[in-house]
């Protein structure tokens, strides 16, 4: 990364233009092409520099639901069961962690009563348990990474 792909990074993690030429505006701040934004952002995912470029939703509040679950998966699988894992639409995150519930991913779903029918499936494509730890209130945190 260069010092432009930070500054484009500091100043969208804050919010990014409504409108009909979104994408423009975003490079009009930057003092960048439009073409040359939408270059750089393409290339800091292609390279793993951001897992995804796009909205938050807020599920609930479009009549969805969200949950957060936990897989306890042995070491020599965790690849495998993450690829499992992420090949569902519903999937909106998902992270290998070092504890006994390795791996710990939300899922996010138009409606409310596909949350379960995801976990089900999920345990039986992996042949494990699924822990699912639903939200029982919400606090907001604003979070930034200044690169």
């Amino acid at each position: 990364m260069d010092a432009k792909d930070r500054q484009i990074i500091n100043a969208l993690q804050g919010g990014f233009p409504v409108s009909e030429t979104p994408f423009a505006e975003a490079a009009a701040r930057l003092h960048m092409t439009e073409d040359d934004l939408i270059a750089r952002l393409r290339r800091l995912c292609d390279e793993g520099h951001l897992s995804r470029f796009g909205p938050m939703y807020n599920a609930e509040r479009l009549g969805g639901a969200v949950t957060l679950a936990a897989l306890a998966v042995p070491d020599e699988r965790i690849e495998a069961v993450a690829a499992q894992v992420n090949a569902h639409p519903e999937i909106a995150h998902n992270y290998a962690r070092a504890h006994d519930f390795s791996m710990w991913f939300v899922v996010a779903a138009e409606q409310p009563e596909q949350i379960p029918a995801v976990l089900a499936d999920i345990a039986a494509e992996t042949g494990l348990p699924v822990y699912d730890m639903p939200k029982l209130e919400e606090y907001y945190v604003g979070l930034r990474f200044e690169l």
